[in-house]
Parts: structure tokens; sequence; C-alpha cells
């Protein structure tokens, strides 16, 4: 038996969600595989957490493809209320979500998933992280319990476009993108401290949601908040995106043949061309096509050598 442990990282990145779960389609279709039976652990952000969801509750990639093709303009319509309601208060309302994560998940339990699964959120009254995760040691005891729609709405919440979800014991919780948008991590520090693993048996695949090449203009090199504005929270996540990344190469460093032992697909596309909230599927779409046919051989010899195990939840 391998002593290799794959994980599986999905970003958040709202709308453009539809990039990953297109690209693990035509890995699923290209190489004619379930693509869920080749990691032992995944972990997703926001609308990583919600396709990591999707995946574990037995979802194949393009099957959570058409939720973000069939709900998203109900999730995040395209109005003239949301462009001035976002001065004030959330841009969005969270009830086209929530029905829609009901719709998709019912009332399935974290503790049903098939897959290890964590997922990151922020308790913003404790100011505190906060991790959803399947019962896959023996002290993870209250999570399972959660219905999994609760769980995406949690992780999701994104300050500014959805309102605080406090629908898991009253906690405040919202987008675990503010600390961990690229949850490699996250995974990595679970695989360890409660998995066991070391680091020697780790391989991760990185999902991103596509990175904007944007020059920073000169005004903000003495700027203030007028001059930062909407830009101030681009860098973070970008910031976020690319340390995450370049801690878990230098933590896991490289296998034996001198190759990454963390693959990552981010594509750069011009600034402007998607959004979290807004973006063409077609366009969107095109490029997973186009990004994926380099990317699965890639997959295939450094992800296929392994499948993982069947994963037997701890509360069983």
């Amino acid at each position: 038996m391998s002593n290799r442990f794959q994980i599986l990282s999905l970003d958040g990145g709202g709308i453009k969600g539809l990039f990953s779960a297109a690209i693990l389609a035509h890995l699923e279709e290209d190489l004619n595989i379930n693509v869920s039976d080749y990691f032992d652990l995944i972990v997703g952000t926001s609308t990583g957490g919600i396709i990591a969801l999707g995946l574990g509750s037995g979802m194949r990639p393009r099957e959570i493809v058409h939720f973000y093709v069939e709900k998203g303009a109900a999730i995040f319509p395209s109005t003239r209320l949301t462009q001035v309601r976002k001065w004030w208060r959330n841009k969005y309302n969270a009830f086209p979500l929530e029905k829609a994560l009901k719709d998709c998940f019912g009332e399935k339990l974290l503790g049903e998933s098939k897959k290890r699964i964590v997922i990151p959120s922020y308790n913003i009254g404790k100011n505190d992280v906060y991790l959803f995760k399947t019962p896959h040691h023996e002290r993870l005891t209250r999570d399972f319990k959660v219905p999994m729609w609760k769980v995406a709405l949690a992780t999701s919440a994104a300050p500014t476009y959805f309102p605080i979800f406090t629908g898991v014991n009253h906690i405040r919780l919202v987008d675990g993108g503010v600390w961990a948008n690229n949850p490699t991590m996250v995974g990595i520090a679970e695989a360890v401290s409660t998995l066991g693993q070391s680091l020697e048996n780790i391989w991760v695949l990185s999902l991103g949601t596509t990175e904007e090449v944007k020059g920073r203009p000169k005004s903000l090199d003495s700027g203030g908040f007028c001059q930062w504005g909407k830009t101030a929270v681009e860098v973070f996540l970008q910031g976020q995106n690319r340390g995450a990344h370049t801690q878990a190469l230098h933590l896991l460093g490289k296998d034996k043949d001198k190759k990454d032992k963390v693959l990552r697909l981010d594509p750069k596309v011009p600034a402007g061309l998607f959004a979290l909230d807004k973006l063409s599927e077609k366009e969107l779409l095109s490029e997973a096509a186009h990004e994926s046919r380099h990317f699965a051989p890639q997959f295939k010899e450094i992800f296929m050598n392994h499948k993982a195990t069947e994963f037997i939840p701890c509360n069983q």
C-alpha cells in the first residue's frame, strides 16, 4: 500500500469557482477517472469549500459546473439596487445562495461526506479561525452534525457581499478567505497534526480561480483609503494566495525526480476579465478547457499512481 497522502486544495474566488470545477470535470472526462478517488483529504475555502462539499457529498465535478452555471445569476444578480446598497450594507441578499445550497445538499450532514474534508471560516465575534472538519479523528465530535449547506454558507459569507452567518450555534462566521483563501497550508497542517502524516509523504494539487494581471499605480505609494480602496482587498487576497503556496513549496520540497510536490494551477488573465461576482461563463469555461489540455498529463504523471483508501468516519 502506498504511503503517499494526497491533498486537493481549492481556493476561494466567488463565482470564479466555476473555473476550478471545470478543471476537475475536464480531468475526469479526459482521463476517464473519478478525480476524488485520488485524494485523501480535500480542503476548500469559500467557493472552494462549496466544491469540496460537493465532492464529499458524491457529486461529480460536471454536476458542480452545472450548479454554478444554473445558480450563478440568481446568487449574484446584477441590478441597480445591488450597486446602490453596497455602500451601506451587504451587496447581496443571502437568500438565493441559501436556497441554492439547500437545493444542492438538502439536509445532508458534514458527517455524511465520503471524503475527509476541512473547510475554513472565521469567527469574527472572537477574532479567531474556525475550521469545519469531517469526523476523521476521534476528537472531532461536533462538526459532523452540521448540515452541509450551513457549512457552505459559513465559509462563503464574504464581507460586504453577504451578511455574517450565525446559523451554527449563533457564532458570527464570515468567509474563510479572510485568512486562508488558498487553504493549502490548512490541508498540510491537518495532515501532519491531526492525521499523523509526515511531510515527505504529502503531495498537493492546488487549484486557484485565475489571477488578474494588473499593474499598481504610483498613486498607491503614499496613498490613503481613497487611493487603495478595493485594491487593498485584491492585494491581501493575492498576497495570502502566494504566501501559502510559497510556504507549502518550502515545507514539502521536491520529490526524488526533483519535481515540486505542490502542483498549482492559477492562470493569469487580463485585468477586468473576471470578478468575484461577475463574469462571462463562456470565457471562463474556455479558459478552463484550454488550461486542462496541458494540465491533464501532469496530473496523470504526479497523482494517478496513488488511490486514496476509503474514508471511514471515526464516529461510525
